[in-house]
């Protein structure tokens, strides 16, 4: 499902996040939304999953506006992982991912072989099936991102907007939810995720918009995006660049000096 965002603006009162942002999202792409702490990258992931009015501008799926689709189709063609993890009832692993269900369902109905076989898939793609039966008390962090991943992904939704989901996972985890994100994509659904990492951003992401300075500094292949002067202007940090298996790739070195779009 195709969504577009158009002339989209955030303020928090008198204070204005970003203003004028354009963003078109195409079946079987993943883009990463990248951007320094404070450049509105979750709150454009929530304008974007209609969780959050924008008090300029306008979203449209597939050529609708959300008004004209309706809550519980929405909730069937886009997933959304928030950033964070946070789960304030001791549930066990399996009835929480089943809740990624919920949107297929009509009310009082158990689950059927199509909801079983989607919860199955999605704990196995999120590598939590072997944590079933733990409650969510029982896990550690980078458990419980996996399993909120393996909720969103139960929905088995066109869409995925996924909030920093390797934040809290280590090396090996990182690596298997971005190929896995990567595979979402390839089989002609979209994705769009926030990421801090620059060098996975580079190295899975088809597009990269990098949002700073109020609003959006640069959009397009990683490539274009991810240039010296882009990011030393975003980030206020140096580079360096090499390549791996004929796959480019950077590292944030060292701080430049040279800094305008962080913290709003």
């Amino acid at each position: 499902m195709e969504i577009e965002a158009k002339d989209i603006a955030v303020r928090f009162g008198a204070m204005g996040l970003f203003d004028g942002v354009d963003l078109a999202m195409r079946a079987g792409e993943m883009v990463g939304l990248i951007g320094p702490n404070g450049s509105g990258k979750t709150t454009l992931l929530r304008v974007l999953a209609n969780l959050r009015a924008p008090e300029g501008g306008r979203v449209h799926y597939a050529g609708r506006t959300a008004a004209e689709i309706g809550p519980r189709e929405l909730a069937r063609r886009i997933a959304y992982l928030a950033q964070g993890g946070s789960v304030h009832w001791p549930m066990r692993v399996e009835a929480l991912v089943a809740l990624g269900r919920l949107p297929h369902r009509r009310p009082l109905q158990g689950l059927d072989a199509a909801d079983r076989n989607a919860i199955e898939q999605a704990m196995t793609a999120a590598d939590v099936a072997s944590l079933r039966k733990r409650t969510m008390a029982q896990v550690s962090g980078g458990e419980r991102m996996r399993v909120l991943l393996a909720r969103a992904l139960a929905v088995d939704a066109r869409v995925l907007l996924s909030d920093e989901p390797i934040a809290a996972l280590d090396p090996l985890h990182q690596l298997q939810v971005m190929e896995l994100l990567r595979a979402i994509a390839g089989k002609g659904r979209s994705v769009i995720v926030v990421l801090h990492d620059l060098a996975l951003a580079m190295r899975f992401c088809d597009r990269l918009v990098l949002l700073a300075c109020g609003g959006i500094l640069a959009e397009g292949t990683p490539a274009h995006v991810l240039t010296d002067a882009h990011v030393a202007r975003a980030y206020g940090v140096e580079v360096i660049r090499g390549e791996r298996e004929g796959t480019p790739f950077l590292l944030p070195w060292k701080a430049s000096g040279i800094s305008d779009g962080g913290v709003s």
